[in-house]
């Protein structure tokens, strides 16, 4: 599904693929510093605790746009889990194109990112040309 997406948008094949696999909301979650690991963040967006734009949403492949806010509900930023978590990921660099208020809680997508700022060590033009076969 992500490839086709990829393939239909305007611009690169394999720059628009790693774009939209940046901007799920388990990626972004685990970038912003609210999870261990990726798969953490996906179980935590499973079990509801995060909002974007104020609403909750539980689909870890949500595809966050440009401008959406994504918080941890009240109701969850209470758990002894989550401030261990934001304890010790609190050292990791948020990427240029998330903005986050670690007191608040709160990231934004200030943008899309451009492939230069997304730090995937991944050809992806050789994932390109698997998937065109």
């Amino acid at each position: 599904i992500y490839f086709r997406m990829a393939e239909r948008k305007k611009g690169i094949t394999g720059e628009n693929l790693l774009q939209i696999l940046e901007r799920r909301l388990d990626n972004i979650v685990f970038r912003l510093g609210f999870a261990l690991s990726r798969c953490q963040a996906r179980q935590l967006v499973r079990h509801g605790h995060f909002q974007v734009n104020d609403k909750k949403v539980d689909i870890p492949s949500y595809l966050v746009k440009a401008g959406e806010i994504i918080s941890i509900r009240e109701k969850s930023r209470k758990l002894s889990e989550f401030k261990e978590i934001i304890d010790l990921s609190g050292e990791r660099d948020v990427p240029n194109w998330l903005e986050l208020n670690k007191d608040k809680l709160i990231g934004t997508v200030a943008k899309i990112p451009s492939r230069e700022e997304m730090a995937v060590p991944v050809q992806e033009q050789l994932i390109v040309e698997l998937c065109s076969r």
